[in-house]
């Protein structure tokens, strides 16, 4: 991967990004996730699913892009409007495959 990989982003907002492959919230979706790129459950009163992380309480989230595993720091686009490729997960595999799985399912 790059290191200086980063996304099309508007203003500050994390709901524009445009992940370095393509994807957007319209197309693929992006997913809020944690700092290990796993994502969260936003469910609220109802238990967290096993294979999704529970919502962290500094509120340091993450945008997940499962469409190739792309993760950003939400915190760095609200506060400098850019969107630098934090890291990546793979997508693919346990526990990110099933955690993506969920959401989706729990989203629908």
């Amino acid at each position: 991967m790059d290191d200086n990989e980063t996304a099309t982003v508007t203003g500050h907002d994390v709901t524009t990004i445009t992940c370095v492959c393509g994807n957007t919230v319209s197309q693929a979706g992006l997913i809020q996730a944690n700092s290990d790129g796993v994502p969260v459950y936003a469910g609220g009163n109802t238990p967290v699913p096993d294979t999704m992380a529970k919502w962290p309480p500094d509120e340091d989230l993450y945008t997940l892009c499962p469409s190739c595993g792309r993760v950003y720091r939400d915190a760095t686009i609200e506060e400098t409007g850019t969107a630098p490729v934090a890291f990546r997960v793979d997508v693919t595999a346990a526990p990110i495959a099933e955690a993506i799985r969920d959401h989706w399912n729990l989203s629908t």
